[in-house]
């Protein structure tokens, strides 16, 4: 009797503790599949947006599969170089830095995207002065701003020629020339076309002369863009700066591991080490990024 109410009262708290963590278990799986999900749906329309905006015909879920390829690929390969190379492998250690690659490998498409769109902005404005005396000379020989624009489609200098085309064809489908050039002002988010749609749209609804417009709103671009230069040139050892402070740790650790290969073994395999490691690769990113901050300058 003794031992069936032992075996009852032993009994029935293993059986909660049990449904409870049973229960937990299924909420965060739960959770974890909601939160993958919604990011799943950020990043399929975040990287569509950015794949029109470098007009690249691709569907994202192909850059999605290229990350979590790229990731899968930097961990597996990170395990097994550290495995091999390293001494006294430490699985702790190495899940940790193969996490890190897998991440940073994970983020690479999205940047290099990014960086397309940058660059090809910087182009884009770089030859938006000459399309802007294109577009004047056009009109003063009596052209309409629709045949100027297309005049400057048909000049063939990517990525410019590109967007106006797309102008063109949205115009010739019957879209009203206002809100097409509001449609490229969207799609490109450049504050120097933002001027030249504004001046066109301007003109058109009050009826004033265009052409000297365009051609003081070309000097401003111009003067912005040499201003932006000078600016660039006057920042470049700041941003120098930025890249040697965030390296400098990483190769003065990769140099005491050449140097005494035991004594940062012992430092990274030891949970205080790591902790510290990670604390000293926070701070020195939020270093970059203050520096880099600084040395940022909009002209």
């Amino acid at each position: 009797m003794q031992e069936s109410a032992m075996l009852s009262s032993s009994f029935w708290p293993g059986i909660c503790a049990f449904l409870s963590v049973m229960l937990a278990t299924f909420v965060l799986i739960e959770f974890g599949l909601y939160v993958a999900a919604r990011y799943r749906e950020r990043y399929l329309a975040e990287a569509s947006t950015e794949l029109d905006d470098v007009l690249i015909q691709m569907p994202a879920r192909r850059v999605l599969d290229l990350s979590l390829a790229l990731a899968t690929s930097g961990i597996i390969i990170s395990i097994i170089l550290m495995s091999t190379l390293v001494e006294g492998y430490s699985w702790k250690w190495g899940i940790f830095v193969a996490l890190f690659f897998g991440v940073v490998l994970f983020l690479l498409p999205r940047l290099v995207l990014r960086q397309l769109k940058v660059r090809r902005l910087e182009k884009f404005n770089f030859q938006l002065e000459d399309a802007l005396g294109v577009i004047s000379s056009s009109l003063k020989a009596g052209f309409s701003i629709n045949q100027a624009l297309e005049e400057v489609a048909e000049q063939n200098i990517h990525p410019i020629s590109v967007e106006f085309r797309l102008l063109i064809q949205e115009i010739r489908l019957g879209v009203p020339v206002e809100q097409a050039l509001e449609n490229m002002n969207r799609r490109l988010r450049s504050e120097d076309f933002e001027l030249v749609a504004t001046a066109i749209l301007t003109a058109r609804q009050t009826g004033g002369e265009l052409t000297g417009t365009l051609e003081r709103v070309a000097s401003l671009i111009r003067e912005r863009v040499r201003i932006s230069n000078k600016v660039r040139a006057l920042t470049a050892l700041g941003r120098l700066q930025a890249i040697l402070i965030a390296l400098t740790p990483v190769a003065l650790l990769i140099g005491l591991w050449w140097i005494n290969p035991v004594m940062i073994r012992a430092f990274v395999t030891n949970p205080i080490g790591i902790a510290l490691l990670i604390v000293a690769g926070i701070f020195d990113v939020i270093g970059f990024l203050i520096i880099r901050r600084i040395v940022t300058i909009e002209v």
